[in-house]
């Protein structure tokens, strides 16, 4: 019986480590494939567009198909997170963010963003003159996901309070703070240049927490 016990833990733990593996994967898979589109689509310009609408045009399936990929492995990184966290604060309502994070990548993925600021190139200047229902649904799917992504920053933050990280507590609170930032210019409707880039900056570094927060439990656990 200690023997099957023994065995069963090193499964689990061995299942917790892939998963966290996928959690680690996907800022970088989101990062790297969006950069790449953002210089290589015709027109496309950093400072005045959003990665949203790359999910337009004859390419972007390409953009659709990464946000899907990225929101399953998040939410992958979410469940090896629940797996891999012993008792104290935030060890469900932390991953349960997290992982509701990674459904909105998936829901923004199947729902396309509508036209504007002359991308696709032909596309008016300025926004939408209507917003399509599957417009709105990207819309609505990123902002909760965005929402949930800064709780979940806040609730490891206290997490790592409470055990006296509080490196970890402020690193996570910081990330929290910067992606709040980030998406209330966003948010604004603002359309400044510096604005664009710096809800960019602010997406890489929650990223970045993201799958060094993974990468902290897969290590614990190993």
């Amino acid at each position: 019986m200690q023997h099957a016990s023994t065995v069963s833990t090193r499964n689990s733990s061995a299942a917790a480590r892939i998963l966290l593996a996928a959690g680690i994967a996907a800022g970088p898979v989101y990062v790297l494939v969006g950069l790449v589109e953002a210089f290589t689509r015709s027109g496309f310009d950093l400072a005045r567009h959003s990665l949203s609408l790359l999910t337009n045009g004859d390419r972007g399936w390409i953009h659709m198909a990464m946000l899907v990929t990225t929101g399953l492995l998040t939410m992958a990184g979410a469940v090896g997170l629940r797996q891999s966290l012993t008792g104290g604060p935030g060890r469900s309502w932390g991953p349960i963010l997290v992982g509701i994070y990674g459904a909105a990548l998936v829901a923004a993925g199947l729902l396309t963003a509508d036209p504007a600021q002359g991308f696709p190139p032909g596309t008016p200047a300025g926004p939408p003159a209507t917003i399509s229902w599957h417009g709105l649904g990207h819309l609505l799917a990123g902002g909760i996901g965005f929402l949930c992504l800064i709780a979940g920053c806040v609730v490891f933050a206290r997490r790592f309070a409470s055990q006296g990280e509080r490196g970890w507590a402020a690193y996570s609170l910081a990330t929290g703070a910067v992606f709040l930032a980030g998406f209330a210019g966003i948010a604004s409707g603002n359309q400044v240049g510096w604005l664009n880039l710096a809800f960019g900056a602010a997406v890489v570094t929650a990223w970045v927490w993201v799958s060094a927060l993974c990468a902290r439990a897969g290590a614990q656990g190993s």
